[in-house]
């Protein structure tokens, strides 16, 4: 299965970043949520074409996310 992985979407707001929507999806995948947003300035730099009066970014973990399940307790 493939890992758990991390995309930035750029998303435009309206004035006072109400109303956002998300406007395209940087082509980057991230290993870590902390190493996608240490990225987004530059990101948000590069889609600074973005017609909203607010441009921001979030971003989004993507990928097969396997369940985890807690060791069963022995009864004695």
């Amino acid at each position: 299965m493939d890992p758990l992985f991390y995309v930035m979407a750029i998303m435009g707001c309206g004035d006072g970043s109400s109303a956002c929507q998300q406007a395209r999806v940087e082509q980057v995948q991230y290993r870590s949520i902390g190493e996608c947003q240490r990225a987004m300035p530059a990101a948000l730099a590069r889609n600074s074409d973005v017609d909203y009066p607010v441009v921001t970014a979030s971003c989004r973990a993507t990928g097969v996310r396997m369940a985890q399940t807690k060791a069963s307790v022995t009864r004695g």
